[in-house]
């Protein structure tokens, strides 16, 4: 059954192949692949160019750094430096929930733009950044610090960012970090993830290395954990962290999803960090392992199965006390599982998905449909990396149809040729799917839902499934192969 389907799906991409024009159909063919060995590598070609004149899905460099690792650095304010159109992404852009007080200790939903005119390409931008900080000073005195983000005009001029942050630290007393993220930078958003990784590194860890724990009074216990890279998208964050508490372990940082400034400069004195999002922030662990010694984990909390699983990854790390407490927390929130399992299985079993998203998404996610029993038969990313797809592989099941930087004439041809019950993608796509009459969940930043992450996440995460697929309103627009023809 298995060969069956992976040979019907190597005939649909060449199917769909056909449509292009020979060199065009050459470069994507390499991009679109079917799984045919769980836990095998999928052989997809990624985080290249996208083929021009094929539509893309893909953000730039800055949304990379501002959108996602900068940006829910709640106690900071992020200057989007360039054009306003740039900046408008950063207004709000995406859910990630904080606690705090708006204009007052934290500014992750405002925007602020040097608005760039065209004097400022002609004369350069540099006094103008210089004044904006003073601004922001004088209007929020409680900022935690500031980052500069430039926009591709920065980049094409030559201003010297770099020289006007280190100026206006000293005058400010307070860190300025630039970022150099102009979105040309890079095939993706994925370049600005590491750029920031690398400005974190640079402008608040080496900084961060040189102080000792006794001169910032921090108390080191062993029991100490940071949790990266989880931007605590609908409260994703939170959820995480409780699970993370119950089991006895300290989160000492919380990166970058309602973290602060200070969170992120103690992230190095921890004794494991613990990545959400590998894709994004994977460098700095990575960086940490090598500078400090500091292991790293990747877990998934998508689902009950998986997040037992995770959690005992995790609790290897510790001591008996914590793998204790581990099995105590899975077993005392069984019975919370099973008893959405039993509500929502039934109404959701056999349904099948496809899945196109950024970050870790396209494979965390699968665990969490195969709980409820519905079945994922394609997934890809956006702007994923070669291992990425090699960890996708095992999550996914033979057969399953992968593609990557997907256009959106593929991904409308395959949901045409496979019949999914259900989309599960982002914003970019939401609407196309619907008007074709087909169930669809906003994976990007879960709907205006939320969270989906740890065992309550898990209740309302099987909850939005099933008002997807079966609510009323389907019933008064059809498929296109469920019309009569």
């Amino acid at each position: 059954m298995a060969s069956e389907k992976i040979e019907q799906n190597k005939q649909l991409i060449q199917e769909v192949l056909d449509a292009y024009p020979a060199k065009a159909a050459k470069r994507r063919k390499k991009h679109l692949n079917v799984i045919e060995e769980k836990g095998a590598d999928c052989g997809v070609k990624s985080n290249v160019k996208s083929v021009p004149g094929v539509m893309t899905t893909r953000g730039c460099a800055f949304a990379g750094a501002k959108g996602v690792v900068w940006g829910p650095v709640k106690d900071m304010v992020h200057i989007s430096h360039g054009p306003v159109g740039c900046g408008y992404y950063s207004w709000a852009g995406r859910r990630n929930y904080y606690n705090g007080v708006t204009g007052v200790d934290t500014f992750g939903t405002m925007q602020f733009t040097s608005d760039f005119q065209e004097r400022d390409i002609v004369f350069g931008g540099d006094k103008k950044l210089a004044k904006i900080m003073n601004e922001i000073e004088e209007l929020f005195p409680l900022n935690a610090g500031i980052t500069i983000e430039s926009e591709c005009p920065v980049g094409l001029i030559g201003d010297d960012i770099e020289a006007v942050a280190k100026k206006a630290s000293k005058e400010l007393n307070k860190p300025v970090v630039p970022v150099r993220c102009e979105g040309f930078r890079g095939v993706s958003q994925s370049l600005g993830h590491h750029i920031a990784n690398d400005t974190v590194r640079d402008w608040v860890y080496e900084p961060s290395a040189k102080v000792t724990n006794e001169e910032i009074g921090f108390e080191k216990t062993p029991y100490d954990v940071s949790l990266i890279a989880d931007y605590n998208i609908g409260g994703d964050g939170w959820s995480s962290r409780l699970l993370l508490d119950e089991i006895g372990l300290r989160v000492v940082s919380q990166a970058t999803g309602d973290g602060t400034y200070n969170e992120v400069f103690m992230a190095p004195r921890v004794n494991l960090n613990l990545i959400h999002c590998y894709r994004s922030m994977n460098y700095i662990c990575r960086y940490m392992e090598e500078e400090y010694g500091i292991p790293w984990v990747e877990f998934n909390f998508f689902g009950p199965s998986q997040i037992a699983k995770s959690l005992r990854k995790i609790a290897s790390f510790f001591d008996d006390k914590i793998k204790e407490n581990t099995e105590k927390v899975i077993a005392r929130y069984q019975e919370q599982a099973d008893a959405v399992i039993a509500k929502y299985r039934p109404r959701l079993e056999g349904k099948k998905v496809m899945m196109m998203v950024g970050g870790l998404r396209p494979r965390h996610i699968i665990p969490a449909f195969d709980d409820l029993g519905m079945e994922v038969i394609g997934t890809g990313y956006e702007f994923g990396h070669g291992d990425d797809y090699k960890r996708t592989a095992d999550y996914a099941q033979e057969g399953t149809l992968i593609y990557d930087d997907v256009s959106g004439y593929e991904f409308e041809e395959f949901a045409k040729k496979l019949k999914p019950d259900l989309i599960a993608s982002g914003i970019k796509e939401k609407y196309v799917f619907q008007k074709m009459g087909m169930p669809f969940r906003q994976m990007h930043s879960w709907d205006y839902s939320g969270p989906y992450h740890g065992y309550d996440g898990f209740a309302i995460f099987a909850r939005d499934m099933d008002l997807a697929l079966n609510s009323p309103t389907w019933n008064l627009i059809k498929a296109p192969w469920k019309q009569a023809k």
